[in-house]
């Protein structure tokens, strides 16, 4: 397993990515003052996106269909837990967008390459209850999570 979101696995046999790409922006608001440079205060953190770009070729690892199984997830517009192979939980993600591009087409107009891009981003704002447990701690999420 290279990473799971909700219960969808990324791996050789389903999906492959190819890069995970993470932005974690944090808000500062500024205030205008006379004869010197804008003051600059923390207001707390900002979106925090993942990227997962990968190539699909069904002919040597992995599954068509898994793409369509992500667009399901993202249909019902639910949060889903974010947990890589080590057992890191990155914290409760809405897929945001799902994007393919398929080229090297057999007759049939089946495609033999498919490169995906899929963005998720965070949505619990450290609240564990969005994982389905209340007033948890992420490690006792986690553990459960794991079992």
């Amino acid at each position: 397993m290279m990473l799971a979101l909700g219960m969808f696995v990324f791996s050789l046999n389903t999906l492959a990515y190819q890069e995970l790409q993470r932005q974690t922006n944090w808000r500062h608001a500024s205030s205008n003052r006379v004869n010197a440079q804008p003051a600059l205060q923390f207001v707390g953190r900002g979106d925090d996106t993942i990227t997962l770009p990968g190539i699909l070729l069904p002919e040597l690892a992995g599954q068509v269909i898994c793409l369509d199984e992500l667009r399901a997830m993202g249909n019902t517009g639910k949060s889903w837990s974010l947990l890589d192979g080590t057992g890191r939980l990155y914290g409760v993600f809405v897929i945001e967008s799902l994007s393919e591009t398929q080229t090297l087409f057999f007759q049939d107009g089946t495609a033999r390459r498919i490169e995906f891009n899929l963005a998720l981003k965070r949505v619990d704002d450290g609240r564990a209850d969005l994982v389905g447990a209340r007033d948890r701690s992420n490690s006792d999420i986690l553990r459960t999570l794991i079992r």
